[in-house]
């Protein structure tokens, strides 16, 4: 038997599925804004979800790209890259002097653990969390020491001491530091000057030694020379004698004797009767 069916029927039928698929279309357009998220680099997104508790602690991040999520949803995104933080302080010192300095912080959030951020924390965590745990540590250990220590001797020690208390509270924060640096130090201008007056002098001091040695040095020098010259003198005029002289100046008589140039020789009446060479000439 044929299926037969009124034509009105199958236009009808067919008008409803091209209303159902151009109907998607408006709404997939209306919508699209709401159904499709671009997560740029450097980026990373935590869904929250708005009929099922909203974001979940352990949610896997969404990495960079392009993602379709329900429309009555939202992708929460974070920076995970490296930024930077500046903060302007004034700060205690163990003597209770006032000084200024300026603290940049190198951070980032740890990317398995957003979901733990964006629950506990938040995304406003840099002003939540990072700000105020610098701003704590550094008075602390500002605290332990001495001005012209901050400024010079334990600059370096002070730096690496307030990375590692930074980083651990951070941690605990789920925020990764990665360096903390000390810039722009300003002490009380009284306090500055009697510490370039006392370095003056400290480098016065240094110079004066450095050149006592050297005076003492050269001191050793020129005794260990004299030392040598003597002995030198000594072991020589135990070598000459008299029979000595006496043999050399025979033999100076003997080839002065044999040259062609005009001379007068007197012999016996040179010292220990050397003969006296008289009117040599070339």
């Amino acid at each position: 038997m044929e299926d037969y069916r009124p034509e009105g029927q199958i236009q009808i039928k067919n008008f409803k599925l091209i209303a159902t698929i151009v109907g998607a279309l408006i709404l997939t357009i209306i919508f699209w804004n709401r159904i499709t998220v671009t997560i740029e680099s450097g980026h990373k997104g935590v869904l929250y979800e708005r009929f099922s508790g909203g974001v979940s602690e352990t949610a896997q991040p969404y990495g960079p790209g392009f993602h379709f999520i329900a429309p009555w949803n939202d992708m929460i995104v974070y920076e995970t890259r490296q930024q930077e933080m500046k903060e302007k302080m004034e700060v205690l010192s163990s003597n209770l002097l006032k000084i200024e300095l300026d603290v940049t912080v190198l951070y980032e959030p740890v990317s398995d653990d957003l979901g733990l951020l964006e629950v506990r924390r938040g995304k406003n965590y840099p002003e939540k969390v990072v700000r105020p745990f610098t701003r704590s540590v550094v008075r602390q250990v500002m605290a332990q020491y001495l001005p012209e220590e901050i400024n010079t001797t334990k600059r370096e020690l002070i730096e690496d001491q307030i990375f590692e208390e930074v980083k651990a509270k951070m941690a605990e924060n789920y925020v990764q530091v990665n360096d903390i640096l000390i810039r722009n130090i300003v002490l009380p201008p009284s306090l500055q000057a009697a510490i370039e007056r006392k370095l003056k002098q400290e480098q016065e001091s240094l110079e004066y030694e450095f050149r006592i040695q050297k005076a003492q040095k050269e001191a050793e020098r020129k005794k260990i020379e004299a030392d040598g010259i003597r002995a030198f003198q000594e072991i020589v005029n135990k070598s000459i004698t008299k029979d000595l002289l006496k043999w050399k100046g025979i033999e100076a008589t003997e080839n002065l004797a044999k040259s062609t140039n005009s001379k007068i020789i007197v012999i016996g009446n040179g010292d220990q009767g050397l003969p006296v060479i008289l009117n040599a000439e070339k």
